[in-house]
């Protein structure tokens, strides 16, 4: 998959596609289903993804609490399973939030990316003050002479698949529900950061993740699913994670510790990709270690049961 960052520097060779265009948070199924009216609109052409980087949300309220349910560089790993073969990654900052939404579509994609067609959601808005619509889009196409198709929004259980929904489900503690909205589990990505290393003075050394920037799921314990993406570890692995601050120690800042179940090596610096499977228990203060660790076991033998019956 090719990156295309910049809508007034395109080389021949990345124009043409036939792309979808959104911020793809979380990759569900709605997304999935922009994605292949894409990819069947015009078989012929690349398939593509029109993007923004920051998320306009972030970029307009940067104060705001973390809602993202991936980061960049894991929306670009889904996004790449999906056979997308062109990720035009536009950089979201006040000049394209500026741009009208007739201005958008013909300096971004007829004249930048030169798209010969696009798939845009039914609540689609673009443009400055999110003033275009889905069916604006339609119109300037048949002028500026790229295709358009407008997808239907998808339901779940009565429920619109969206980002809200999703997220709402993992502070509920449900991964299995936002799995099904999803189309695949909930991952959360990133490299292997040093930490205080008393998982493995309890016998349960841990590979511990940030999840800044990231919607927080429910704080507590899960069973995972567990990518280790490069190394001589490379694989998949059944394991249990916190996911919290770690009462027990007095830690304030939420992070992902996880277990790797019968794994032996060093992971530190390694990406990793973890899967919420089930959210076994609430974070917990223990009155002590052996208390602790009896629990630890405990967690270990549910999350093992749970994983092997997938």
């Amino acid at each position: 998959m090719e990156t295309i960052r910049d809508y007034q520097f395109v080389a021949p060779e990345h124009r043409g596609a036939s792309a979808a265009i959104g911020n793809f948070d979380g990759v569900h199924l709605g997304h999935q289903s922009v994605i292949d009216l894409a990819r069947r609109a015009a078989p012929d052409a690349p398939l593509g993804i029109v993007t923004f980087e920051p998320h306009p949300r972030s970029y307009f309220a940067p104060g705001a609490p973390a809602f993202r349910l991936m980061g960049r560089a894991a929306r670009a790993h889904r996004l790449e399973k999906l056979g997308v073969e062109r990720l035009y990654e536009l950089n979201f900052n006040a000049a394209l939030a500026a741009l009208s939404p007739e201005a958008f579509a013909q300096k971004v994609i007829a004249d930048g990316f030169g798209l010969r067609h696009v798939v845009v959601g039914a609540d689609f808005c673009f443009g400055k003050g999110r003033a275009g619509t889905a069916q604006d889009m339609q119109d300037f196409g048949q002028r500026m002479g790229f295709g358009v198709t407008i997808a239907p929004l998808m339901a779940h259980t009565n429920k619109t698949v969206s980002s809200t929904a999703i997220r709402q489900a993992l502070s509920d503690g449900d991964p299995r529900l936002a799995a099904e909205m999803l189309g695949h589990w909930h991952r959360i990505e990133g490299p292997v950061i040093g930490g205080e290393q008393r998982g493995r003075e309890l016998g349960y050394p841990t590979a511990n993740m940030s999840i800044e920037g990231l919607h927080p799921p429910a704080f507590g314990v899960y069973a995972v699913l567990v990518d280790v993406l490069e190394g001589p570890h490379r694989g998949s692995y059944h394991g249990v994670a916190s996911l919290g601050v770690r009462p027990m120690f007095g830690e304030n800042r939420p992070n992902l510790e996880t277990f790797l179940f019968d794994f032996q090596g060093d992971l530190y610096g390694t990406p990793l990709s973890v899967g919420l499977v089930d959210h076994l228990r609430p974070e917990a203060k223990f009155e002590g270690l052996d208390a602790l660790i009896s629990q630890m076991d405990a967690d270990s033998a549910e999350a093992r049961q749970i994983l092997e019956a997938l």
